[in-house]
């Protein structure tokens, strides 16, 4: 087998191929630098760290003349769909929040803690435009037994508002009143459902969204939160995690509330709609600039660094992010532009030490992974796909010399040998030629030391052998706004049957650099090269 030659102490170049397919971007060329940095790894992920939700929305759920949630909330979502099913059993597991801005307008109708069971129903003097609703029992149990059928595992948020009044300012008063979310919790556990864990309420943080709770009540109710489950669970393991804001990071009231719950919390949950209104007609703008995507790094750094300033043990998630708030907007927050704002989110998200991060939505409204109405994939459901079947635990320094129109992100690969390289490419006419560089020794199964200890032997791969495997992510037709995602060259569509179609990728030697196309995503396996961190 034919070597090469490589000095040790400087930067090990990596030639990498691509198989070339069909794309309708006339494009220039450019070159580019991959720097990874794999002495260790600077952010971990749950293995489940792709995560979605799905809300309480019912269909007269309406944003800017448009009525965009259909049958997808969780008290008139078709169970029976066996799209919806093969969907989330093809993650095994995903992760499902349950949740949403009306969540702290459900009353649980149970056995022990009996209510009228009125369902919501439109009201614009109300806070959010709908009364108070209900969770019947028997759906209760429906919704379980389909969980327990697709491997999903669950977070659920309760109603932290149950007890409060509103202040004459808007803000809430008094103190969480928690029976009727005990007496779920207590028929959750008697029926043997898995909880994976119980979330306190949603967005009540900070200035809150329709009204909020002061930090240190909420601190208190979260103690009180978490003294409930640990009795209720005292003789079940494992225990469900606790769970709490589900707000909009505030620096202030976060620090307060972390501060006053080192020893109750297990998770910290924030949420992010970062490209403003869904009726924002600049929203694909925001999204292919990469200086507006940059901006979000500051929350993400910031809750991190609270994180590690404190006592706690609580771990940052995000629990629910759709990009634009409003249910999104139709053909860009459902379209494959998307996947360049999602990818890169749950990229950034892996940087600052977030262990999981739930989309907004799993099926509803303008952003859903799958389609409201047909139950058919988007974009954006794939590149959660693949993500999650690539992506690993650790997170390895990474950073792109060249445009700065190239995000790049790096992980150990997932269950597997060597990383994987994350690569979206938002220019609509270059097509970057990036090579892959590395500023710690590494080894490869097949390098060979010489009798020099300055120089490493690299092999040269022969027609055939594998080297890489390569997933490119494009549009149907070049088109942003088209819902149809082509993975290296082929339409991605749910069969008669239902069936999620497999991602297969691309094999390729080593003898070029890895092809990026123009408002293109790629995602690179290298099994080869193992890094230190992925030892």
């Amino acid at each position: 087998m034919g070597s090469r030659i490589w000095p040790l102490g400087m930067c090990f170049w990596m030639a990498v191929a691509v198989a070339v397919f069909s794309t309708s971007f006339i494009s220039v060329d450019g070159d580019g630098t991959v720097f990874i940095d794999g002495k260790a790894a600077i952010g971990k992920i749950d293995d489940d760290f792709v995560c979605a939700t799905l809300d309480w929305w019912p269909p007269e759920k309406c944003d800017y003349g448009t009525c965009s949630w259909g049958r997808s909330s969780l008290l008139n979502l078709d169970l029976g769909n066996i799209i919806l099913l093969n969907s989330i059993k093809a993650f095994s597991p995903l992760k499902l929040r349950l949740g949403g801005s009306l969540q702290d307008k459900v009353i649980y109708d149970t056995p022990d803690d009996h209510h009228p069971c009125v369902p919501f129903a439109n009201k614009t003097s109300e806070m959010f435009g709908f009364t108070q609703g209900c969770l019947p029992m028997n759906r209760w149990d429906e919704l379980n037994t389909f969980f327990e059928k697709s491997g999903a595992k669950i977070i659920f948020g309760l109603n932290a508002l149950y007890g409060r009044s509103i202040g004459p300012g808007g803000s809430s008063v008094g103190a969480w009143k928690y029976t009727n979310a005990e007496s779920l919790i207590r028929y959750t556990v008697r029926k043997n459902y898995t909880i994976h864990g119980w979330e306190l309420g949603n967005e009540l943080s900070g200035n809150g969204v329709g009204t909020n709770v002061a930090a240190d009540q909420y601190a208190s109710d979260t103690i009180s939160f978490q003294r409930i489950v640990q009795n209720i669970y005292e003789e079940i393991e494992p225990k469900p995690l606790i769970i709490a804001p589900g707000g909009f990071f505030d620096a202030n009231w976060f620090k307060e509330f972390i501060n006053k719950t080192t020893k109750s919390l297990d998770v910290v949950t924030h949420h992010i709609y970062n490209l403003g209104a869904g009726v924002d007609a600049h929203l694909v703008d925001k999204i292919i600039d990469p200086s507006y995507l940059d901006g979000e790094a500051d929350t993400f750094r910031n809750l991190h660094n609270i994180l590690k300033s404190s006592a706690t043990s609580a771990v940052a998630w995000v629990g629910e992010a759709g990009g634009a708030y409003n249910s999104g907007h139709n053909l860009v927050t459902n379209a494959f532009v998307f996947s360049f704002w999602y990818l890169d989110q749950l990229g950034m998200a892996a940087v600052h030490d977030t262990r999981t991060y739930c989309r907004q939505s799993f099926i509803g409204g303008n952003y859903g992974l799958l389609n409201t109405t047909t139950f058919q994939p988007n974009p954006d459901y794939y590149s959660a796909l693949l993500w999650h079947r690539l992506m690993g635990n650790n997170v390895l320094s990474t950073s792109f010399l060249g445009t700065k129109k190239i995000r790049a992100y790096a992980h150990c690969a997932k269950h597997s040998k060597g990383f994987t390289v994350l690569l979206i490419n938002l220019d609509n006419s270059t097509t970057i030629q990036a090579k892959l560089a590395f500023n710690s020794t590494w080894s490869s199964p097949h390098k060979l030391r010489s009798q020099n200890k300055h120089v490493i032997h690299l092999p040269q791969y022969y027609k055939g052998e594998i080297a890489r495997q390569e997933y490119h992510l494009t549009a149907k037709d070049g088109n942003l706004h088209s819902q149809t995602m082509l993975l290296n060259g082929n339409p991605l569509n749910v069969n008669s049957s239902g069936d999620i179609p497999p991602l297969e990728p691309l094999y390729a030697n080593s003898s070029n650099p890895i092809k990026v196309d123009p408002f293109s995503i790629v995602f690179v396996h290298i099994p080869d090269v193992i890094l230190p961190a992925c030892r």
